[in-house]
């Protein structure tokens, strides 16, 4: 937090939070009744990590507008809900971590063993969402981590 710039924190809140809470507003406006809105967060919310206080701190508003556009939206009957993947084989993830973290995080999930990379992978991610966005119409106002049991909550 210390190193921290004013702008950097404000470009990582208008990226995490502020465009969610205008893509939930826009959405809840123009969305037919019945229909489905999935929002992104971090399994970060589920414990602490060191170096990500911005980035999870960015993220935690996704998570509470997930809820309040859950109940101001279900009486159209439009499901709202938030899926927090683990850390992710991405440019992001490694540009941040040094060579001893990427190896704990490789293996902190309790089934690291059995992904491709040992994090998350986007097929891990995938299903969940397009059974949100399909069949998944009573489930609303929650947070749902898919992390391989890296964090609980």
């Amino acid at each position: 937090m210390l190193e921290i710039s004013e702008a950097e924190y404000d470009t990582m809140f208008d990226i995490n939070s502020k465009s969610a809470f205008f893509f939930l507003k826009e959405a809840g406006r123009v969305l037919e009744d019945h229909g489905k809105i999935v929002t992104l967060v971090t399994s970060l919310l589920g414990a602490f990590t060191s170096y990500y206080s911005t980035y999870a701190g960015g993220k935690a508003p996704v998570e509470h507008f997930t809820r309040a556009a859950a109940q101001e939206f279900g009486e159209r009957g439009i499901s709202v809900t938030a899926v927090g993947p683990g850390p992710m084989d991405t440019p992001f993830f490694y540009g941040q971590e040094g060579e001893d973290a990427v190896a704990f995080h490789k293996s902190a999930a309790a089934l690291s063993a059995f992904s491709k990379t040992g994090l998350t992978d986007i097929e891990d991610v995938v299903p969940l969402i397009r059974h949100l966005v399909t069949d998944g119409w009573w489930m609303t106002g929650q947070t749902l981590l898919t992390n391989g049991g890296y964090t609980t909550k």
